[in-house]
């Protein structure tokens, strides 16, 4: 456990340790307060990690996810290639029921079950080093599909810019640079000036807590606002652009993002400020037709009446709603930012020009673990 003096963005958000066979990750419940870094080997633990937000953000769940299940095979005491694959699966099932929402999560899982599937003939040990080769793979390239992902953004804008995000899609939601807060740390390296308005986000707080401190750290302008102060700053005109991230996006373009992003969405469609929504492909899914079947996560009342208060805030026989995510409905998006381009309506016919070919398994029958 260190403090903040030394700098957030010196530690990498989620990461392998080879040597002790270990996920390492930053335990993002304990921010900004301290930094405290997490070494799990254990199944069930990564498992409680992913549930309880230690890491979280789509990209960031599932680069988790990978190294989660990479380590779960090393564990798995046979040389026998069908009884691996039987408990592979099994541990795989096991980590898809963590999270609901973020399809990365079940994306990176398909994608190392697909390692084992085409190669259970090479025999065990070459499935393990294949697993900890595509593990390894699928953190790099997290850099580089968020790089990207700002680079396309950034023609979107012009230096000098007020930009606003909620939640965080950040580097602590990524391995780098974030998916929405991508073209606010190449627009710091090359002199944009953004001045960057950030919501808190309630109730976890994680736009406070998290994308201010990281931004903060980073040298940037950020101011924090309230979440229900976006109005206001946008009728002054000090927001040129929305940048928001996503956990999942639905083939018609409708996308579910943290809990109140589509508040702000309608926000930004009354003053005409565009929204623009920065989504990996992984995070695509067109299994779904529209945001209605998108599943949403709802969460423990205590995250609203106990949590960050001395005492209790609510009447104990009140009750709760506590969705954590919503859907912002397409017609609310000016385009969805991808790292292989930028994607404008109708969003369907774009997603399957930017989109790889599709891995052969199904992420409904993963949901429903």
């Amino acid at each position: 456990m260190e403090n903040l003096e030394k700098n957030i963005l010196d530690y990498e958000t989620v990461a392998l340790d080879i040597e002790k066979h270990a996920l390492v990750i930053i335990d993002q419940t304990q921010l900004p307060g301290r930094i405290e870094m997490l070494s799990l080997t254990d199944l069930k633990d990564i498992w409680e990690a992913i549930r309880l937000l230690k890491v979280r953000g789509a990209p960031a769940i599932g680069v988790a996810a990978a190294i989660g299940i990479y380590l779960a095979a090393e564990q798995i005491g046979t040389d026998d290639p069908q009884v691996f694959y039987e408990e592979f699966r099994k541990a795989k099932n096991y980590l898809a029921g963590s999270r609901p929402t973020a399809v990365n999560l079940f994306w990176a899982l398909d994608r190392m079950e697909q390692v084992v599937r085409t190669h259970l003939t090479e025999g065990t040990a070459e499935i393990r080093r294949l697993l900890q080769r595509e593990a390894i793979r699928i953190h790099d390239e997290d850099i580089e599909v968020c790089r990207r992902i700002g680079e396309h953004a950034l023609t979107l804008v012009k230096p000098g810019d007020g930009l606003l995000t909620h939640c965080n899609a950040g580097q602590l939601a990524t391995v780098k640079y974030g998916t929405a807060t991508a073209p606010m740390y190449l627009g710091q390296e090359r002199g944009y000036d953004f001045h960057i308005f950030v919501d808190e986000t309630r109730p976890l707080l994680q736009g406070a807590r998290l994308t201010a401190s990281e931004l903060h750290a980073a040298g940037m302008d950020v101011t924090l606002i309230c979440d229900n102060m976006s109005a206001s700053v946008m009728k002054k005109g000090l927001v040129q652009a929305v940048f928001v991230g996503c956990d999942r996006v639905a083939a018609n373009g409708d996308t579910a993002n943290k809990i109140g992003t589509s508040v702000v969405a309608c926000v930004a469609k009354q003053y005409n400020v565009p929204l623009y929504v920065c989504a990996p492909t992984s995070t695509i899914d067109m299994t779904l037709g529209t945001g209605d079947e998108i599943p949403i996560e709802e969460r423990a009342p205590e995250e609203i009446t106990e949590m960050w208060y001395e005492t209790r805030m609510a009447p104990e026989s009140v009750k709760v709603y506590n969705p954590c995510f919503d859907v912002t409905a397409h017609s609310l998006i000016a385009a969805i930012i991808t790292e292989n381009g930028i994607a404008r309506p109708p969003y369907k016919e774009a997603f399957r020009k930017l989109l790889p070919k599709p891995l052969p398994s199904a992420y409904n029958e993963n949901i429903n673990v």
